[in-house]
């Protein structure tokens, strides 16, 4: 084993201790962890946060502290498997969002699973979007972005705006999506012993809080089986070491056959949602993420 290597086995080990400890059957006790971390990992002194509340539900503005734009703007789902994660918690990634791109971040709080399972949080998703919309921004206005289970909502908000034949979002920046609830792609078994952060009982249970008696192939609940034609451009990060690498990349497939614009970058080594941890791979991935909102907005 090289000396890179090595150091990236030391790294897994230590993402998988602090997640070891976020992790508790106590569904409260996991939120209030995932909160906790936000809050250590999420005070980025480049960026301000303002509350903004839509009806009932919680949200916030994520804005740069230096001058930019506010001809675009970053709307962000959170993960968290539909039953844990917040805006708090999503602030590991809406700060790095709005300090790389220069633009304001309006993030949410949806309604969480098993106390309100699917619909509930795209219902929550497209009142965001029309709220947006109320405030006078235009759809071409807004970048739709998400990880894991908030790529998930990315994805299943644009086929339902897609559905209704409403205009879809200039692009979208999905990050570890988690795009099939079936739990079909032969990562689940292949990288079951690398990844540090998800495993199978963790997603059978996510399912079955969010989804449990429903048709796991509606692409509402799995958009891999949805319909992209006429999809935006589509950008997709991903690790190679993680259950849901198939994920990506069979979405990524489905959107080339469809002829969308779709851009997946694999990071060797990396783990889901690596792009929260504070170090120069996460970093870099961020500024990449940057360069293609940018392409999109010239």
């Amino acid at each position: 084993m090289s000396d890179k290597d090595k150091r990236n086995e030391q790294l897994m080990k230590a993402i998988r201790a602090v997640h070891s400890m976020i992790e508790n059957d106590d569904i409260e006790k996991h939120r209030q962890s995932q909160d906790h971390i936000g809050k250590l990992l999420g005070m980025e002194k480049q960026v301000s946060y303002e509350r903004a509340a839509v009806g009932e539900i919680p949200g916030e503005w994520v804005r740069p502290n230096h001058r930019h734009t506010n001809r675009h703007i970053i709307l962000y789902c959170h993960g968290g498997g539909y039953f844990t994660g917040s805006l708090q918690y999503a602030r590991t990634l809406t700060a790095k969002l709005a300090v790389n791109t220069g633009m304001d971040v309006f993030s949410f709080n949806y309604r969480l699973a098993p106390e309100h399972p699917w619909p509930a949080a795209l219902i929550d998703g497209e009142a965001v979007w029309d709220h947006l919309m109320y405030q006078g921004f235009g759809s071409r206005d807004i970048i739709l972005a998400g990880d894991s289970a908030g790529g998930n909502l990315a994805l299943t908000l644009t086929l339902k705006l897609k559905e209704e034949g409403r205009r879809l979002p200039l692009g979208l920046v999905l990050m570890s999506p988690w795009t099939d609830l079936t739990l079909s792609g032969k990562s689940h078994q292949n990288k079951a012993d690398m990844d540090p952060v998800l495993n199978r009982p963790y997603l059978d249970k996510a399912v079955a809080y969010y989804a449990e008696g429903q048709d796991l192939q509606n692409p509402l609940i799995s958009p891999l089986f949805g319909d992209f034609s006429g999809f935006p451009p589509v950008y997709i990060q991903c690790g190679t070491n993680e259950v849901l690498l198939d994920d990506s990349v069979n979405l990524c497939k489905k959107l080339c056959r469809s002829g969308v614009l779709c851009r997946l970058d694999r990071y060797t080594g990396m783990w889901h949602v690596f792009q929260m941890s504070p170090f120069k791979k996460a970093y870099d991935a961020m500024e990449q993420i940057g360069d293609f909102i940018f392409d999109l907005c010239r």
